[in-house]
């Protein structure tokens, strides 16, 4: 894959619960545009990323409005997602798993992962991948995957039924990254967001190097490359 899209500033701006929308050139690409995020979260993208099937990760009304929206809109995402969607958008949905790599609207992406976290061991997992933009922001979706690679920026899933801080807080220094943002916190409260925030930052243990964030949904930052 070439350097040039990496040498483009990108801009990460946080939507609801784990959607975000990065932009660069004047094209958009959305991650996660679910059933959590804002009802128009997906519109204007050219490009849309979708790590698994769960509804607070794919909402297919809002997939078909960006798509309809923009008839250069392209989706990519595993094939369980797919399978809902394609039907209506022939040939503008493609189906990716880990190790592919693609360019989606001038982004460079890398899929890394296969498997949901474990929620009970009752609860059929089903598939998730996570997305390496520009080799700089790294979505896991419902994971905590390592990527095969280093990251600078790690976009964090806070808060979900499948998680508790030890792993988030090991996950962080796993991955290693420069930058911390949360995503995945829709079911949080302000007390709750203080809590994992403060725990993240300067009275928890420590994150091995990384600095931590909050972003409000709505607002947006210049990633460092």
């Amino acid at each position: 894959m070439g350097t040039d899209a990496n040498d483009t500033p990108l801009k990460l701006t946080k939507k609801g619960h784990s959607c975000v929308r990065l932009e660069k050139g004047g094209r958009t690409l959305v991650i996660d545009p679910g059933g959590f995020s804002e009802q128009e979260s997906a519109l204007g993208a050219d490009a849309l990323l979708v790590t698994h099937e769960h509804p607070d990760h794919f909402d297919e009304l809002r997939l078909r409005a960006a798509m309809e929206a923009n008839p250069e809109a392209r989706i990519w995402t595993l094939r369980s997602v797919a399978e809902q969607i394609s039907g209506a958008f022939p040939g503008r949905v493609h189906t990716v798993g880990h190790g592919d790599t693609f360019e989606a609207a001038g982004f460079e992406v890398e899929v890394h992962g296969e498997l949901h976290a474990v929620i009970h061991p009752d609860i059929p997992r089903v598939t998730n991948i996570g997305f390496v933009v520009d080799g700089l922001v790294f979505h896991p979706g419902d994971a905590l995957t390592v990527p095969e690679r280093p990251v600078k920026t790690l976009l964090l899933p806070m808060h979900a039924p499948w998680n508790k801080f030890s792993e988030v807080l090991d996950y962080v220094r796993a991955v290693s990254p420069a930058q911390v943002y949360d995503i995945h916190d829709g079911l949080l409260n302000d007390n709750g967001l203080g809590v994992l925030n403060r725990m993240l930052g300067e009275g928890g243990p420590g994150t091995g190097g990384a600095a931590h964030d909050h972003l409000r949904s709505g607002e947006g930052v210049r990633l460092a490359r």
